[in-house]
């Protein structure tokens, strides 16, 4: 395997590692106090579901579910949708100490459906059905709960980025049906891919892949998170985009906490970046996990501190090594 191969490779393990780090690091400030203007994370554990230090919560546990249940199927699994679905799933009825109120209504209905009418069908298309019918009854149902679990996506498709603007969108749509939610994820994963093979952070780089006529609102979207007159009038870069419990504002938090931390000229690493999205606020451990995957896919497995490594862990009785070990075997099939 040659060098460049290697470093491709440890940036794709860092993409997993970076989700559940971000992840672990916002779990104690999450829709709490965050730390202040140059304070740092912890990994306190407590948060919402009572967390251990360390622990990921939803946001993680449901990107190993989307990356094992990837690995699964190209391993001669059942098919992508129903192999996600089934973890989702298994998930669930662990009773999860923390989840958003839309992937709970749209699980809580597929669990009943497979009891009931749908008993012995596949999962992915039940699932999927229900999520369409959240979104037909709630209009603006654009969550953050896709994006947040969907960037180890573009470890599946590092070599063909219009088959990962499907598989994102497909994976996302499982609980997220409207096309907000889609469009985050599509930019995001094409972003992560780009990272993984070239280092580089380029969020607008899939606005191709969106439909024609939401590529300029994005556009927008995206300039809006870098914006500097903004930034430098706000004690923590990035809290305009609070609350960010939708996908819009949440890819604007995480992109805002990466860009202002990761200049040309000044790249002060991912670790500060984390601490950034993490100062943010409101969904604290979404949007670092979000940034997560963005800066570890850019500066690799190697560059997150080993304490982290060593202190992450969560459902369902993962680490750092199982963790590296599915994002190696999507990189490398």
């Amino acid at each position: 395997m040659s060098a460049t191969t290697q470093e491709m490779l440890d940036r794709a393990v860092g993409v997993l590692l970076g989700q559940a780090i971000g992840d672990a690091l916002g779990v104690p400030y999450e829709f709490a106090t965050p730390p202040g203007p140059g304070e740092h994370a912890q990994m306190l554990g407590g948060g919402l579901g009572d967390f251990a230090p360390g622990e990921w919560s939803d946001d993680t546990a449901m990107a190993v579910g989307v990356a094992e249940g990837l690995l699964a199927a190209r391993r001669g699994g059942g098919s992508v949708d129903d192999e996600v679905a089934a973890r989702f799933l298994a998930w669930y009825d662990d009773g999860p100490a923390d989840i958003g109120n839309q992937t709970a209504a749209v699980l809580g209905a597929t669990r009943r459906a497979l009891a009931g009418p749908d008993v012995g069908a596949g999962p992915g298309a039940v699932m999927r059905r229900e999520a369409q019918a959240f979104a037909l009854e709630h209009p603006h149902s654009a969550g953050n709960g896709a994006l947040m679990r969907t960037g180890v996506v573009a470890l599946a498709h590092l070599e063909d980025r219009a088959t990962l603007a499907q598989s994102a969108r497909a994976i996302a749509g499982l609980t997220h049906a409207d096309p907000l939610a889609g469009d985050s994820c599509v930019l995001w994963c094409e972003s992560v891919r780009r990272a993984v093979r070239e280092a580089v952070l380029l969020p607008a780089a899939g606005l191709d892949l969106l439909p024609e006529d939401r590529r300029a609102p994005w556009a927008q979207w995206l300039r809006e998170a870098v914006d500097p007159v903004r930034a430098a009038a706000e004690p923590v870069p990035g809290r305009t985009f609070t609350p960010n419990g939708f996908t819009v504002t949440a890819l604007q938090a995480a992109w805002a906490a990466i860009a202002t931390t990761q200049e040309e000229g000044g790249e002060q690493g991912p670790a500060e970046g984390l601490h950034a999205a993490v100062r943010i606020g409101d969904d604290t451990d979404t949007v670092a996990a979000i940034a997560g995957t963005l800066l570890g896919a850019r500066w690799g497995a190697a560059a997150w501190p080993t304490p982290w490594r060593e202190s992450v862990h969560g459902w369902p009785g993962r680490r750092a090594d199982d963790l590296e070990a599915v994002a190696r075997g999507l990189a490398e099939s």
